[in-house]
This record gives structure tokens, C-alpha cells and sequence, in this order.
């Protein structure tokens, strides 16, 4: 697993994901689960989390690929959500500097200025870094757009947890090891996830396997691993406090760019809404 250093390595995460899922200026896709283990003795309710289990979290970056490109494993599952992504590594980085991510660029075929970022969901805060949907309620349709638009790109993280999940089993049960561990175990199934994606993709991913989006019909077919009735657990919602002017102002400049100049013919269809 090969965390990005450099500008030039995160802008060619970005290429493949304009490329491949009309995301511009993306550079990963973020998601946490709840891996479960057997708790070890005397720890109480340590790792005991919001679903009355016990467990470590697995926090991801995808790149456009479905590969890995950064994880975050051990965190206790007792720990808010909110508190997950502050305490790794990834999140201070980005606070403190230390990644390097590209320069603000020109958004293709306009003149919006916009930085380069990561896409999540409702469990993570709104940054200047890190978009995520607006409120679902009161949605209107240019924000429904945006909405839809993130979604496509964050749905690689997904569906590289489902693929990992349906392959390694190890992940569906839970864990009787310490939990240090269970974390090289979670690890492990990263690399190998990687190394088969990478190496021998149509067996490791065959047709069927991934979501794809049926735009002539307006809807996403699920790829197989949903079929499963034990998968990881999600990340619980969060609601946002303090959000900062900068946060709300970069994913307005994205929703506005994703309603004019980045639009994509199907995108009307595929949130829900008729053709103007």
C-alpha cells in the first residue's frame, strides 16, 4: 500500500478520477468500518460501539481504482466517528501540512479556482478538503446533482470494502485475536486486496462484481458482494457542528461547476430528476 508524498502523485490520482468517475480535482475516496473483534479481557466497553459491539475501525482511502492507497486500522469502536477521523494520521496532515497535496487549479472549461480533495460520506466533516453531500432533506436540484456526482466517485471506497469483505471472510467475522492483532489481520487483507486488484483484476473483480450505473434506466445495478448478509459495519451518521465558511464555499463552487460547465449528460436521469 503506497500513500501518495508528493503534488505530482496526487495529481495523477486526480487525472484517473476525472477520467474514469467525472470527479475533477479528486484525490481519493474516504470510508470507515467497524471491524468486530472478541474483546480482550477487561476491557470493559472499550471497543464496544454504537451497534453494541465490540470492534476496531478501518479507515480507507480508495484511489480511482478501488485500490487502497492509505488505512487507518485499531481505533477502539468506541470512539465517536467524528473522533476516528480526527485522530488519524491523514486528517492531522492535512491540518498540519505535511501532505502536499497539488496547488488550486482552473477547473476544465471554466474559470473556477478550486483545490484538490477527498470525497466521503455523512460520517465525515465538511473541509475545504474533504467534501461530502449536502443535507439530504430540503435537497434542491443542483445540490441533488452534486450529490449524485460525489456519490459516483466515494462509491469506489464502498464497493473496495465489499470486494474485500465478500474475498477475505476473516472480515465478516468476528476477530478472536488481540486487538493489535486483528489490525495486522485487517492489514493484510489491504495488501493482498491491492496486490489482486492490481495483478489479477478480472479474477478478482469479474463482471458482476462492482456497481455500474445503468444511465440509460436511471439506476445503479449493485455488483455481487451486496448480496452478502453479513458485511462491515458502517460508520455512524454524524451531524455537523462549527463548519467553516471556506468548507461551505468550496463545495458550493464544485455543485455550481457540476450544474454548468462539468455537467454530464446523464446526471439529471441518474439523481432522480427529469430531463429539462
Amino acid at each position: 500500500m503506497k500513500t501518495p508524498r508528493t503534488p505530482a502523485e496526487w495529481s495523477a490520482i486526480g487525472v484517473d478520477f476525472e477520467k474514469k468517475w467525472n470527479f475533477t480535482n479528486c484525490v481519493g475516496a474516504i470510508d470507515g468500518k467497524h471491524v468486530q473483534i472478541k474483546p480482550p479481557p477487561n476491557s470493559g466497553s472499550y471497543y464496544f460501539n454504537y451497534k453494541q459491539t465490540h470492534s476496531i475501525v478501518l479507515l480507507g482511502v480508495a484511489d480511482a481504482n478501488y485500490e487502497l492507497i492509505y488505512a487507518d486500522v485499531g481505533t477502539n469502536g468506541r470512539v465517536s466517528d467524528g473522533g476516528v477521523w480526527s485522530g488519524c494520521s491523514l486528517s492531522r496532515n492535512l491540518v498540519n501540512g505535511s501532505i502536499k497535496l497539488p496547488t488550486n487549479k482552473v477547473l476544465p472549461k471554466s474559470a473556477t479556482i478550486a483545490p484538490y480533495v477527498f470525497v466521503a460520506d455523512d460520517a465525515f466533516p465538511l473541509k475545504p478538503y474533504l467534501l461530502k453531500p449536502y443535507p439530504f432533506r430540503n435537497q434542491n436540484e443542483e445540490q441533488r446533482i452534486f450529490s449524485y456526482r460525489l456519490s459516483r466517485a466515494r462509491r469506489i471506497v464502498e464497493n473496495a470494502f465489499g470486494i474485500m469483505s465478500n474475498k477475505f471472510r476473516v472480515l465478516q467475522t468476528s476477530i478472536a485475536l488481540t486487538p493489535d492483532k486483528a489490525e495486522h489481520v485487517v492489514l493484510a487483507t489491504i495488501v493482498l486486496h491491492n496486490l489482486l486488484r492490481r495483478e489479477y483484476s478480472n479474477e478478482h473483480t469479474p463482471q458482476g462484481s462492482i456497481d455500474v450505473e445503468d444511465i440509460d434506466r436511471g439506476e445503479i445495478v449493485h455488483g455481487s458482494w451486496r448480496q452478502d448478509a453479513a458485511q462491515l459495519l458502517e460508520l455512524e451518521r454524524r451531524r455537523d457542528g462549527r463548519v467553516s465558511e471556506e468548507a461551505r464555499e468550496v463545495r458550493e463552487a464544485f455543485c455550481k461547476y457540476f450544474n454548468n460547465e462539468g455537467q454530464v449528460p446523464w446526471q439529471r436521469q441518474m439523481a432522480g430528476l427529469r430531463p429539462e
